[in-house]
């Protein structure tokens, strides 16, 4: 992380903070926003957002994120990772756990854009190279539905329907114990855990983070719930779920009983995008796709309903 430390000229006086931080660093309008959403844009000392605005003789500090490296995207197919929804603009793709959904530093796995790659998919080249027309994501351990991006006008109509929350983001997930309420709203947000990086926490300067539940079936050791995202966070229903100390099963990163885990034969969190619905971006047409659980997950729901002990 580097300060850049910058005068305000005159002539940019009474300007947004993020277009006058893309004028005097050259990038693009969409980046400054994204550094004042992310909290690194100061103007004399006072954090300041993108639609502030800036005076003349102030000071804007910008703390900037090192540049990522470029990295390659491989193709490789992905045995078992499905095609449920495929026209000349969006494909939505049954992700398997253990996939991410683009390459990364540090990531030598499979991916769902070198799949498609693979299988000879053409998808938008808006964002970075190796985010081929990737409009939202999933954790590599959690499995189910995706959309991607193949037509420039689709890419930009997605990303404004995820930022906008008209998409319909329906999971599965199976939490220990019996939430109580059965059915309910968790809005509480979400930020960086204090003291591990790598994941994330309940926290008071968080972003606003917002997890609508149902419970479908409850049984003796866990509650098989229905959840819809209102927003988006890295890890949202994981952390969600362990704030309210019914930690998903399996998630052995939030709190999961490890014993319970082993029991049901699962090594990652039960938790399944089921259901994708978006208004087409170019037809305009509702569409809407289920998955079925994969056979980890219904293996171990199995357990829990029958021969848990």
């Amino acid at each position: 992380m580097a300060l850049r430390t910058l005068p305000v000229p005159d002539g940019l006086a009474g300007d947004r903070v993020d277009a006058a931080l893309a004028r005097m660093l050259g990038f693009s309008r969409t980046r400054a926003a994204e550094l004042a959403e992310a909290g690194a844009v100061r103007l004399d000392g006072r954090q300041v957002g993108k639609s502030d605005r800036v005076v003349p003789g102030g000071w804007l500090e910008v703390d900037m994120p090192e540049e990522r490296p470029a990295v390659e995207v491989v193709a490789e197919p992905v045995p078992g990772m499905g095609i449920v929804y495929d026209d000349d603009d969006v494909v939505v793709i049954d992700k398997p756990v253990g996939v991410a959904a683009h390459p990364s530093p540090g990531w030598t796995g499979p991916t769902v854009v070198g799949a498609l790659v693979a299988a000879g998919y053409r998808m938008s080249t808006s964002g970075a190279a190796e985010r081929q027309g990737i409009v939202h994501r999933l954790d590599v351990g959690t499995s189910g539905l995706m959309v991607v991006a193949k037509s420039e006008l689709a890419y930009t109509g997605l990303k404004r329907a995820f930022k906008e929350r008209t998409v319909d983001k329906v999971y599965h997930a199976l939490a220990q114990g019996h939430p109580d309420p059965t059915t309910g709203t968790i809005d509480a947000p979400i930020g960086r855990h204090p003291s591990a990086d790598w994941k994330f926490a309940v926290t008071a300067d968080g972003k606003p983070s917002v997890t609508h539940y149902e419970t479908l079936e409850m049984l003796s050791a866990a509650s098989l719930m229905e959840v819809h995202l209102e927003t988006g966070r890295t890890h949202q229903i994981r952390v969600h779920f362990a704030a309210l100390r019914h930690p998903l099963v399996g998630d052995l990163t939030y709190g999961a009983d490890p014993v319970l885990a082993s029991k049901v034969g699962l090594t990652r969190q039960w938790l399944h995008a089921h259901r994708l619905g978006f208004e087409h971006p170019t037809t305009g047409r509702w569409v809407e796709v289920e998955s079925e659980y994969p056979a980890d997950l219904a293996a171990a729901l199995d357990v829990v309903r029958g021969a848990y002990k």
